[in-house]
């Protein structure tokens, strides 16, 4: 028998499922028109073209990128420090909540509601960071 995974770290692991769909989302988004499959498969040294959709994935994914590894270092050090408990929870869910919510809506072109979502993961990332000062 395996031992209990707490929840943040099923958490984590959903946030970095969240972030290979996201690499694949914009990927294939990105692909088509002046970004045929030759262009796909070489070293694409001259930029190509995107659609709107395509172009906020890509930022979108960016976004993520930035945050993705502060929330993991932020959660594994509160594994680490015996930290976990209902906050780091809580915070946990926020943040993959909001990271999942975030990428459709900005796809969608919903500016406010975006940035909403985002705020929503930096919340549930600052009550991470906080529970481990605590």
């Amino acid at each position: 028998m395996g031992a209990m995974v707490p929840v943040e770290l099923q958490l984590l692991m959903a946030a970095v499922v969240i972030g290979l769909v996201q690499i694949v989302w914009a990927a294939v988004a990105g692909s088509g028109g002046e970004r045929d499959f030759a262009w796909l498969l070489g070293p694409r040294d001259e930029a190509k073209p995107v659609g709107v959709v395509a172009a906020r994935l890509n930022r979108a994914l960016a976004n993520f990128l930035e945050t993705f590894p502060l929330f993991a270092v932020a959660l594994l050090a509160c594994d680490f420090a015996g930290k976990f408990g209902p906050v780091t929870m809580w915070g946990a869910a926020l943040y993959v909540i909001g990271r999942a919510l975030y990428v459709p809506i900005y796809a969608a072109g919903l500016a406010v509601v975006r940035t909403l979502a985002w705020t929503v993961s930096i919340v549930g990332l600052v009550m991470v960071i906080g529970a481990f000062f605590k």
